[in-house]
């Protein structure tokens, strides 16, 4: 666009001129309208298909129908309400594993075409810059496994469960699926009597008509799709008290609520103890999934964390480890969920800060020295920079195996730079950083950079250096008060247990 300035009077056009430039104008729509429907993305370094530009989506609404078997599609129905943040004759949606029945925008009927992961919808009419639109998407939302992709539903013992991270939103709901554009959630769920569902934030509705049940969720607080969860199950919902009244509702099986009961009663005390490093809880709820299902990992779905149930009633799995795991996944809600990250390979502010808590809780309440675990990780540091990338510059994933970058480098070698961070600094400075970086991005996103230059703010003095050396070089630099640690050619993987098996993967 030209921004040459226009004379106040402008130039009369005449009615046959006129004629013309609307004659021109619409060949220039249809020409677009014409051209083959093609998928785009953000240009994330990391997964360059995902999201999409021109709009900032405000709000999700998301109907789903469960039959009551996980061997057929749930009818669905996704409206997304969304700014444009430019003129759009076209906008594309995330969504590649379902069928679409129909498109509306702002009500009327829409022409849709799929395009490599993505789902293009044209309007009837261009949308303009800075407009508040919706689109309605009536589809299937389908179970079933989809070769090559990993995520989306979970298939469980009795119903369905989510885990979205960090590009599997799209194969459940259409959506903008990128951490960057954060949204608030509303689900409609329903399911035959005899289920329940759950989701995401606080109930606002039960309804019951004839053979089924409809539940509503709303999320008081945006949330990026990869931390959308909805459980239907013949589960138990259990309801508690955290600090501040905070409301507690955990989901499990029904036929083992007692049995769990002492896991569940730990999370109160567990929400306190981070409360005092880091600040208030960010979330209007909180609660513990188990599910019956096989994942290899938990998952921090935003105020109701993903866990498999067998990692509370595998003996093999010490105490001290078990609770860890749940310190892990909640210290998420604060580093992860409330403040996000802009970019995937900002993803070791997530994982690194709840490798840190997790190990902090260990050190606090088992007597798990940190320091133990530092120096193991400094030990491999060099060969999981090589292998997988240094922490804030993760290699992309592997070919088929696109949840690959989460390697060790982006949990214990991104907390190893934390460790350094407060050795360099000092601890007072260093915690003051942790609850001004929470307070200051809590419902955002926020990048590397941001906190590098919160991170010199708070000591005083320029860290640029530091950060580049530890979050970006291809080797590990010296451990600041730890002049004899030295990486190892060899050297035993920090996340193991006691017993020396092999530690449960958590994102």
């Amino acid at each position: 666009m030209s921004l040459i300035p226009r004379s106040r009077t402008q130039p009369r056009i005449s009615r046959h001129r006129k004629a013309a430039l609307l004659a021109s104008a619409v060949s220039v729509c249809l020409l677009a309208a014409a051209a083959p429907a093609e998928p785009l993305g953000i240009g994330d370094r990391l997964y360059p298909y995902l999201g999409n530009p021109g709009y900032d989506v405000a709000a999700y609404d998301l109907s789903l129908t469960y039959p009551g078997t996980n061997d057929k599609p749930l009818e669905a129905v996704t409206t997304i309400d969304a700014w444009t943040t430019t003129g759009l004759d076209r906008l594309n949606l995330d969504f590649a594993h379902g069928t679409v029945r129909s498109v509306e925008v702002d009500g009327r009927p829409a022409d849709f075409a799929t395009a490599g992961e993505d789902l293009v919808v044209t309007p009837q009419h261009r949308l303009h810059r800075g407009i508040w639109t919706r689109i309605t998407v009536r589809h299937t939302s389908d179970p079933m496994p989809v070769k090559d992709q990993e995520g989306g539903w979970v298939r469980t013992s009795d119903g369905l469960a989510m885990a979205n991270q960090a590009d599997a939103a799209h194969l459940a709901f259409p959506c903008n699926d990128h951490p960057s554009d954060k949204a608030v959630f509303t689900f409609r769920i329903t399911a035959p009597n005899g289920y329940t569902a759950v989701a995401n934030g606080l109930p606002t509705g039960v309804r019951r008509v004839g053979p089924s049940t409809t539940w509503t969720y709303r999320t008081q607080h945006p949330m990026a799709t990869e931390l959308a969860q909805v459980s239907i199950g013949r589960s138990a919902v259990v309801h508690r008290e955290g600090p501040h009244g905070l409301p507690v509702r955990d989901v499990v099986p029904s036929a083992d609520r007692k049995a769990l009961e002492p896991w569940l009663a730990k999370t109160p005390d567990q929400i306190a103890w981070l409360e005092g490093k880091v600040g208030p809880y960010p979330f209007e709820t909180y609660g513990v999934l188990m599910a019956k299902a096989s994942t290899g990992f938990e998952l921090e779905t935003q105020t109701l964390s993903l866990f498999e149930e067998n990692v509370f009633t595998e003996p093999a799995y010490p105490k001290w480890y078990v609770e860890s795991i749940m310190v892990h996944e909640l210290s998420h809600q604060w580093f992860g969920d409330s403040v996000s990250p802009r970019t995937w390979s900002d993803v070791w502010l997530n994982e690194g800060h709840a490798t840190w808590y997790e190990e902090l809780y260990s050190e606090e309440t088992a007597h798990r020295p940190m320091v133990d675990r530092m120096k193991a990780a400094y030990g491999a540091s060099d060969r999981w920079r090589e292998s997988g990338g240094p922490p804030a510059l993760p290699k992309a994933p592997a070919p088929g195996r696109k949840i690959s970058i989460f390697r060790p480098n982006v949990y214990d070698g991104a907390a190893l730079v934390l460790y350094a961070l407060r050795q360099e600094i000092g601890r007072p400075a260093f915690e003051r950083l942790e609850r001004l970086w929470v307070r200051r991005h809590r419902d955002s996103t926020a990048t590397t950079a941001d906190f590098v230059r919160l991170a010199s703010t708070v000591a005083g003095r320029d860290l640029d250096g530091f950060f580049q050396a530890w979050l970006y070089g291809q080797k590990t630099p010296p451990m600041p008060g730890h002049p004899d640690w030295k990486p190892q050619a060899q050297a035993q993987t920090p996340r193991q247990t006691p017993d020396g098996s092999k530690a449960r993967a958590r994102r």
